[in-house]
């Protein structure tokens, strides 16, 4: 199904951006702040309660020598807390072992999962194999700690009010040293193998010729209650799952990685995969309960980073994702900054059937346009919902920078949609339900907006169930955020002490 619109399209232009305003959203952010924020357009929600936390890379350069990729950038966090109509903005670098002896040197360390190299060519790269923890993709808080997520190690705690980096976190001796803890976790809202309550799931992946997948399920005080492990054929490439009340979902993408060319000091990790467009995905189906057969199962090949939901139904799951046709590859030669949108492929939505009986499945196309980043109420998580938001672009064709949010209505197939075009620039929209709402869609988007035109950036609120008015608050930050990644929303207040 392709769903409709409900808000007519106003393109006056081929393109909805310049690649000059959209490459300046990409200039390091090298400082950090701590200040109310009092420059607002509209008025913030009294209901709105809380703090928005936002992770990404801040650093694109390391005194002055560029990162081959955005992906290699050191983690920032923003912290936006909100209360009694008031914000208070700041931000910090999380101080991995990585950030400190680079800012102490003044130049680059380290190599780059996705292309990032020691200055001094491949002789000064060959064999080292020292990937910097970059803690730049999520940042969560549960179990009374703040986590910065990154997927190929330990994460690190930040004190919430602050944001001073405490160190690397264990999850209560869990996680021994070289140990992963991935950067998507989700939230089972009613879980039931804990008498309803809700339980964070998260995984970790260990690649080779077999991959080992290893879940985790925490309890609300941060304790892991389940864990169990499981070997899968083949290279497996994973960044994010999806959760139903019975199963953890990964697509295994159709790629192979010749390690090669990364340990010769030639090219970075992520440099080293290549997708087979005529091999099959694979949905991985690992019952959460650690007892009972992992399924694996053929569909259509496609590239997934990242899913919107999954649920179960009559014997069937669905399994909402954002869909590549192939791999979109780092060029060791290229500049991000100069990509041409035109000439890489652009992530769709789709929805995949699968018939557990059978173990067979089909797919279509829910959305077309080009997307990314979902989110959805909640308590929807793991269940059929109505509702998705996602960072999208301007226009309905095409490849190019999000520039809008989409709200997708899946059961009326309908849609509404806000742009930020043609100077502003979006990414993830977090969904925060209003309090003692009673309807899926009852609540707000928070997300950062980059604003080329003052070279800034905004927190923008709009109302979760109706996008077309706009925004209901613009906070205008006194400087910009480097695009990111991943981020949150908790009910506790972490603004200013005293």
């Amino acid at each position: 199904m392709q769903l409709q619109n409900r808000q007519t399209q106003n393109i006056s232009s081929p393109k909805s951006y310049t690649h000059q305003d959209w490459q300046k959203g990409y200039e390091s952010q090298p400082r950090e702040f701590d200040y109310w924020i009092d420059d607002i357009e509209g008025e913030i929600p009294p209901e709105l309660q809380g703090t928005f936390f936002k992770n990404g890379p801040g650093l694109l350069d390391i005194n002055g020598d560029r990162i081959h990729h955005p992906f290699d950038g050191d983690g920032m966090i923003c912290k936006i807390a909100i209360n009694q109509s008031r914000a208070h903005f700041s931000n910090r670098f999380v101080q991995t072992e990585g950030y400190l002896a680079e800012k102490k040197a003044g130049k680059i360390l380290y190599r780059g999962v996705f292309g990032t190299q020691k200055p001094g060519g491949w002789l000064a790269n060959i064999f080292n194999v020292n990937i910097k923890n970059i803690a730049n993709t999520n940042i969560i808080y549960w179990g009374n700690k703040l986590l910065a997520l990154w997927e190929a190690a330990q994460p690190h705690r930040l004190d919430p009010h602050t944001l001073k980096t405490l160190g690397l976190d264990s999850i209560q001796g869990t996680l021994q040293p070289g140990d992963a803890f991935a950067a998507h976790p989700r939230i089972d809202p009613h879980s039931q193998r804990d008498g309803g309550a809700p339980c964070l799931v998260n995984f970790a992946v260990k690649p080779g010729p077999s991959s080992t997948i290893t879940i985790y399920e925490l309890n609300p005080t941060g304790e892991v209650v389940r864990q169990h492990s499981h070997s899968i054929p083949g290279f497996a490439f994973l960044h994010d799952m999806v959760i139903t009340p019975n199963y953890c979902i990964f697509f295994q993408n159709p790629v192979r990685f010749n390690p090669f060319p990364f340990l010769l000091g030639w090219r970075g990790a992520g440099q080293c995969i290549d997708f087979n467009p005529h091999e099959k995905t694979k949905i991985i189906l690992i019952p959460r309960d650690g007892k009972s057969e992992v399924k694996i199962i053929d569909t259509e090949p496609c590239f997934v980073f990242h899913h919107a939901n999954a649920w179960e139904e009559n014997g069937e799951i669905f399994i909402d994702s954002i869909c590549y046709e192939s791999f979109p590859s780092v060029d060791p030669d290229g500049d991000f900054r100069e990509v041409d949108f035109d000439t890489v492929p652009a992530g769709q939505l789709w929805r995949f059937q699968v018939n557990l009986e059978s173990e067979t499945v089909q797919h279509q196309v829910i959305e077309t346009r080009c997307c990314e980043f979902p989110s959805l109420h909640p308590e929807r998580v793991g269940r059929p919902y109505r509702y998705l938001y996602i960072g999208a672009a301007h226009a309905p064709q095409g490849n190019a920078p999000l520039q809008a949010v989409l709200k997708l209505d899946l059961e009326t197939q309908t849609q509404q949609i806000w742009s930020a075009a043609p100077r502003g620039f979006t990414g993830e929209p977090v969904f925060v339900p209003r309090p003692g709402g009673t309807r899926e869609d009852q609540g707000w988007l928070l997300l950062l907006v980059y604003d080329a035109a003052h070279h800034r950036s905004d927190v923008v609120i709009l109302d979760a169930e109706d996008l077309t008015p706009g925004p209901i608050a613009r906070l205008h930050l006194k400087h910009h955020v480097p695009y990111g990644l991943h981020g949150s929303f908790t009910r506790e207040w972490f603004g200013p002490q005293g």
